[in-house]
This record gives C-alpha cells, sequence and structure tokens, in this order.
C-alpha cells in the first residue's frame, strides 16, 4: 500500500514568505528553506524580521489571499488522488494554509500552528513534532504503507531518502547538484509519471 507525501510551498504553490516579502517590500523576508537548513533559526529571524517593522498575522493573511496554486498543480493532486493516497506535509502554518487547501480541492494536510497575540502579533510558532516530515514518513511506514515524497528544499531530503521512491521536484540547481541520485523534475506530468512507475 502506497501513500505519496508531497511539500507544499515551491511545489504545489508560490512560497508564502516570498510573496510577503515583496508585498511589504522586506527583501529579508525571501530567506526560505531552500536558503537555509535550519527552519528554528529561519523562523525566529522572520518572527524578529517581523516585530521589528511592526507587521502580524493579518497582513500575511492579506497577501496569501491573493495567492493561487502554481499552474497545473490542482489537476495534478485531482489525479495523484485518484490512484493514491496524498498526505501534504508542510512546515507551514494552519493559519497560513487553510485558504490555499480550499483552492486545491481540500487535500489532507500536516502543519504547523503559529502562536498570535490578541492584537494579531505572531508570538511564536509550534512544531507538530521534531523532524516533522521524517517523523511522519517514518510513522506511516511503521502502520505498514510505503512512502513515495517529493519536494524542493533542504528540509524535504529527510522524507525523500527515507522513502521508497523519492523526487526533488522544482528544487534548487544546489540541491540537485548535492544529491545527483535523487531524480528531479520541473513538470507536472513527469513527477505524475515518476510516481506511477514507481508504484507498478
Amino acid at each position: 500500500m502506497y501513500i505519496t507525501c508531497l511539500d507544499m510551498e515551491g511545489v504545489l504553490v508560490p512560497e508564502i514568505w516570498i510573496a510577503f516579502s515583496e508585498a511589504a517590500g522586506i527583501p529579508e523576508l525571501r530567506r526560505t528553506t531552500r536558503d537555509e537548513p535550519d527552519y528554528n533559526k529561519l523562523m525566529n529571524f522572520r518572527l524578529d524580521v517581523l516585530r521589528e517593522h511592526g507587521l502580524g498575522l493579518k497582513e500575511i493573511q492579506q497577501t496569501i489571499a491573493g495567492i493561487d496554486p502554481l499552474p497545473g498543480a490542482k489537476e495534478f493532486l485531482d489525479e495523484l488522488r485518484s490512484f493514491s493516497q496524498v498526505i501534504i506535509l508542510s512546515d507551514t502554518f494552519e493559519q497560513f494554509a487553510q485558504p490555499l487547501m480550499k483552492k486545491l480541492g481540500w487535500p489532507t494536510l500536516m502543519c504547523n500552528t503559529l502562536e498570535v497575540a490578541s492584537d494579531g502579533t505572531i508570538t511564536g510558532f509550534k512544531m507538530r513534532c521534531p523532524q516533522s516530515k521524517l517523523t511522519t514518513v517514518k510513522a506511516l511506514q511503521s502502520i505498514g504503507y510505503d512512502t513515495i515524497a517529493a519536494g524542493d528544499s533542504f528540509n524535504d531530503l529527510g522524507m525523500i531518502q527515507a522513502s521508497r521512491a523519492g523526487f526533488l521536484f522544482k528544487s534548487t540547481d544546489q540541491i540537485k547538484a548535492d544529491h545527483p541520485e535523487l531524480p528531479a523534475y520541473e513538470e507536472f506530468p513527469d513527477l505524475l509519471s515518476a510516481i506511477r512507475r514507481a508504484m507498478d
């Protein structure tokens, strides 16, 4: 029995923090898990920048409301879900992801949560579990699933490498160069075909 685990940002939807960086005019917020492998370090940096500029959840959610899935992402997910169970494993937060899940047809998502003060200031974040993507893949394997995984960033490598089949998708040149053993794809039809072959 197979279950496919997908990253969200950069794979199915644009990077939320890059979109917000552009909307707010704050270049420092362009940093993502493609640039910084240590997610806690990255998030604490982001929260410091938000505090410095007096920005909170409301402003970020206004940007997210205008974000659409990547072209072809919903059709890819619909087709994939016709022959495989699918879980999106993301280090994003419930407060960010919900409108994007609606646009993708409500796929199953496992992510984290923000700690938000009454005035909308983001005071912290709570991770679902350590190394959440790898931990989840291992948990799925422990209950009898073979996993297939795809993602684009440093924080996806654990689940990709631990799975029966794993793929880089729309990744960086550096990550692809560092991991030539991982098949890398740029287009949804190619990734869909690779997943089908892995399940044969």
